[in-house]
């Protein structure tokens, strides 16, 4: 993050004594100063859930982007610079872009009580009113109801990924509660894809759907996904390896694909109503050539660079940001198809998160676990309490590097997996080096 994007934010802290306030009154009067941006964007996909949403996102603008529309994205948080969470027109946002587009809003705002979530969702509403898009991909930061994404009347579709237990303090105690509060983004007449859930959150969000009148595509029901095959009302649509690796990202793929295809009216390009997407373009060659380009870091990512160089030849490194019990038991099934050589943990959470059920899944199947905590990692568990959720099972690192260098090497290769924290995973791919890869 540049100094003076830094700065703006340090301001911005300093506007709530909430980092988090669930409501939207606060947000609709800023953009109603800016001259409501969030009514001057191409058609919009919103995208809710507890996990999945990231990757999601990624399948969708891949998808859109292999049919060469242009592709507003909007999502949180990032993991190495401010500027991940804004993407306008297929480019990561400039620093002075959004530089001036933070001043922008923060001088329209005056000092008014908002938080900084609030804050940038302005932001990103202002610059992609501002840029002609063909799609805007919107990612729900927390919840749904009362989300500040949830500012958008009328999206062409809405999706909804996998629901697990987290942030619990806000959401609720059950998956019920969490589901109704993700439902909270359907509107009447506007499309929703939902993937794979459990029971007790597929029916919450479908009563919810039929209470506003959101016509649902459901998993199992409407559209059926399997490794290489989609099938829904629309036709059967053959597909290659995703880009993005693990079985589970199977279910976030068929999401983002219905939702999609719900998206695109099926009437010919050139004569459809203003703000539905055109329906010529997105092919299925070019939603299978998107599936298989989509690209998310910190979702089963290989590593290859410093932190890498740290393991034996012929091991491998994978980092994911997975950190909910739902995600630990995505995770548990990658260690299990991992069967081949044995798997290493590293584990650093973040504090109030369920330790313990997210690492529950996965004791049984590593060969070791490592608890950690980076210095500059964002409300960092200690290692101790990782230690202990773990019934003593894990050994402190306490740093990653600490973790990699301490792996028993003995036996065949193995792989190392770093998880529990898309804070975490952002100091890694530091360390490694992934920013100056990238760019």
């Amino acid at each position: 993050m540049s100094g003076r994007i830094e700065g703006i934010v340090a301001r911005l802290h300093g506007l709530h004594p909430r980092l988090i306030d669930l409501s939207l009154e606060r947000l609709q009067a800023l953009l109603d100063k800016l001259g409501s941006p969030e009514r001057a964007l191409p058609p919009v996909i919103h995208v809710a859930g507890t996990n999945g949403k990231g990757s999601t996102c990624a399948f969708l603008r891949a998808m859109a982007e292999a049919a060469g529309l242009r592709v507003h994205v909007y999502t949180s948080p990032h993991l190495v610079r401010f500027n991940e969470r804004f993407r306008v027109a297929g480019r990561p946002v400039s620093d002075d872009a959004l530089a001036a587009t933070l001043e922008e809003v923060e001088a329209a705002n005056a000092g008014a009580p908002i938080t900084v979530f609030e804050v940038i969702t302005a932001v990103a509403f202002v610059l992609f009113a501002r840029v002609p898009a063909d799609l805007c991909v919107l990612e729900v930061g927390l919840g749904g109801r009362g989300d500040a994404t949830n500012v958008i009347a009328a999206p062409a579709a809405c999706a909804i990924t996998s629901i697990s237990l987290d942030h619990r303090e806000l959401l609720g105690d059950t998956l019920g509660a969490i589901a109704a509060e993700k439902a909270g983004i359907l509107k009447r007449g506007v499309p929703v894809a939902i993937g794979d859930q459990p029971a007790e959150a597929a029916s919450v969000l479908l009563a919810c759907a039929a209470a506003v009148g959101a016509p649902v595509r459901l998993r199992g029901r409407e559209w059926r996904i399997v490794p290489g095959r989609y099938e829904d009302a629309d036709g059967m649509l053959a597909l290659p390896p995703l880009g993005l690796p693990g079985a589970h990202q199977w279910d976030n793929a068929g999401i983002a694909l219905a939702a999609l295809r719900a998206a695109r009216p099926a009437l010919p390009a050139g004569v459809l109503p203003a703000g539905l997407l055109p329906a010529g373009v997105l092919t299925d060659a070019a939603l299978a050539a998107g599936l298989a380009r989509a690209d998310w870091p910190a979702r089963l990512q290989r590593l290859t660079g410093r932190l890498a160089a740290l393991l034996p030849a012929g091991w491998e490194l994978w980092l994911d940001g997975g950190h909910n019990p739902g995600a630990g038991l995505a995770l548990a099934g990658q260690l299990a198809a991992w069967g081949d050589r044995p798997v290493h943990l590293v584990v650093g959470m973040k504090q109030a998160k369920d330790t313990a059920e997210f690492l529950r899944p996965l004791l049984g199947l590593a060969a070791s676990v490592w608890a950690v905590a980076e210095p500059e990692q964002h409300l960092a568990l200690p290692v101790a309490a990782i230690v202990a959720a773990s019934g003593g099972v894990a050994r402190p690192g306490p740093l990653v590097a600490d973790a990699l260098r301490g792996v028993p090497r003995e036996g065949p290769p193995g792989r190392v997996l770093i998880c529990g924290s898309l804070y975490l995973a952002g100091e890694v791919l530091k360390q490694d080096g992934w920013r100056e890869a990238a760019s």
